[in-house]
């Protein structure tokens, strides 16, 4: 089976040629896209198998010599990784295609769309295989290369903007990344991960320190782990929803998954285990207090996204098989609960004509499948029981009380809160996009767009009053800061101001299209699943967690593999 390894990232860039081959046929592209991608995600699927019955399957491509060859690796964590981030592409092009971005996102050309996502599945999946560096940092630029084009599809000055933030940032830590690179292979003489566990524990501590802090700054980059995760809010938001989705459900995880890969393999006695419990403790407190004082779902879910990058790396900090498990368990979890939420963002958007909390309401009235789909993965991120966010938090807590150390337990409380503001953040999400009543939306649109603007504190204007830089209306106190948000955000998409009156006269029209429910409610139903098979996965993730702090299996697959 090992002929199998190549065929993820073979068949997205063969299929992203034979996109652009067909881009004046776009219904046959459409079709091929979703093929390709399901018979990746039926690779990969047997490739989970393979691993986990019989060992890491390998593969070196080419005649290079060893310590420069191209070796792909699926052990039990790279063939997991690649079966979920394979299921939720899927689900995230079906819904692409159902909402009808790939035939014209606001004037970008058809022809971009498919070619550009298989480019980014190919790079996704290259990551979790690659069994070298330098193939590692190819998959970075790949995914650099098409997660810019699709970022700013449409090309609005949001996007550009959002666009070129993004892409300087990771500029940097490419270039980062090739410094890194050229030490490594100065200090080992290779760049293959196998080879270099070996051959780092023979350097001096300093130099096999300074290996490590490049490619952990590296990383961290990618993962937006505080204090590198800044640049995130503000890329994110900005793209189409199913681009958004795939972003937040992958991107990150993609440098998680370094992370971890680097500290089992090549640093297993790391000493920097402090300075990544302190990361994380920070990446989930930052980041969730920005959550709670977002006024905009789009930025609000951006901010949980980091603040539970935090969790992950406390699996990976605490150095241990049952930190690993968790963080196995918790980054399968992650990936499919944020890609969910984003696609259901996506129908928000569409019905609403906005994201901003201020300018919606009403909707569990009007579209009350969509106020269940929204509300359950939203529990589920919260980690409320027994769903599979409880499941992995628990796992993780339990792995940092097996720990025994200060700022272990310092981690646990730190957990515990981030989850209890999450839910808040959540909660509060839901009560006023979806709770409210249409006649409250309306009048805090109305304070908005008109009332808001009196400048004379306390000053009565009907049913809306202000008050020490607070407007007061039937829905509640809102913020001058709030408003301010909701005008600045709806700056680049006004919303229709008649909405909430059409939903009080029942004459709302607007419908969320088939193609767009069902991949965004099957996705919701996996994440569901989850805690249902959580008992199977978590025993993969604790399998896969003992190969990679023995090493040996990884080890014994790629250097006893025929090279060619």
């Amino acid at each position: 089976m090992n002929s199998l390894v190549p065929l993820p990232v073979l068949l997205p860039i063969l299929g992203a040629g034979a996109s652009l081959a067909l881009l004046h046929h776009p219904r046959i592209q459409r079709w091929l896209s979703l093929a390709v991608l399901g018979s990746v995600v039926a690779v990969a699927a047997v490739l989970l198998v393979q691993a986990d019955r019989h060992g890491p399957q390998t593969v070196w491509i080419g005649s290079w010599p060893e310590t420069l060859g191209i070796v792909l690796v699926a052990d039990r964590l790279a063939a997991l990784m690649l079966l979920v981030s394979a299921i939720v592409t899927l689900a995230v092009l079906a819904y692409s295609v159902g909402q009808g971005m790939t035939e014209d996102e606001e004037g970008a050309p058809i022809s971009v769309y498919h070619p550009t996502f298989l480019v980014l599945v190919a790079g996704v999946a290259n990551a979790f295989l690659a069994g070298d560096l330098f193939n590692l940092f190819v998959s970075f630029e790949m995914l650099l290369f098409a997660s810019y084009v699709l970022l700013t599809l449409g090309g609005t000055a949001a996007r550009v903007r959002a666009g070129t933030i993004y892409v300087l940032v990771n500029l940097l830590s490419s270039t980062l990344f090739l410094i890194s690179l050229a030490v490594t292979y100065a200090a080992t003489g290779t760049l293959t991960l196998a080879h270099l566990a070996q051959r780092l524990a023979e350097l001096p501590d300093h130099v096999s320190l300074m290996i490590q802090l490049l490619l952990l700054t590296t990383f961290a980059i990618k993962a937006a782990v505080f204090p590198l995760s800044l640049w995130l809010p503000d890329s994110y938001p900005t793209a189409p929803a199913p681009v958004t989705a795939v972003f937040a459900g992958l991107l990150t995880k993609v440098g998680v998954y370094a992370i971890l890969r680097m500290q089992t393999l090549l640093f297993p006695d790391s000493p920097l285990t402090d300075l990544l419990l302190w990361a994380a403790l920070l990446t989930m407190i930052i980041g969730i207090l920005g959550a709670i004082a977002q006024s905009d779902i789009k930025r609000m879910l951006s901010f949980t996204l980091v603040s539970h990058i935090g969790y992950l790396i406390l699996g990976i900090a605490l150095d241990s098989r049952t930190g690993t498990a968790g963080t196995t368990f918790y980054v399968v979890h992650h990936i499919t609960i944020q890609t969910a939420l984003f696609l259901v963002l996506g129908l928000v958007e569409r019905r609403a004509g906005s994201t901003a909390l201020m300018r919606i309401g009403g909707l569990a009235r009007i579209a009350p499948v969509l106020a269940v789909l929204f509300f359950v993965p939203a529990m589920n991120l919260a980690g409320i029981p027994p769903f599979s966010g409880f499941i992995g938090k628990v796992g993780l807590f339990q792995a940092a009380q097996l720990d025994g150390s200060p700022l272990a337990w310092t981690l646990v409380g730190a957990g515990a809160a981030t989850s209890l503001l999450t839910l808040y953040a959540v909660a509060k999400t839901w009560a006023v996009a979806f709770w409210r009543t249409p006649r409250e939306a309306h009048e805090a649109l109305e304070a908005i767009g008109g009332a808001a603007a009196d400048p004379v504190p306390g000053h009565d204007t009907g049913a809306v009053q202000q008050h020490r830089g607070h407007v007061h209306t039937a829905a509640g106190t809102v913020s001058r800061n709030d408003i301010e948000e909701a005008r600045r955000l709806g700056d680049d998409d006004e919303p229709d101001r008649d909405f909430h009156t059409l939903i009080e006269a029942g004459e709302d029209t607007r419908h969320s299209p088939l193609g767009m429910l069902l991949p965004a409610g099957a996705l919701v139903a996996a994440s569901v699943l989850l805690s249902v098979v959580a008992g199977p996965l978590y025993a993969l993730g604790d399998r896969a967690a003992e190969d990679l702090h023995e090493r040996t299996p990884y080890l014994s697959s790629v250097l006893t593999e025929e090279h060619p």
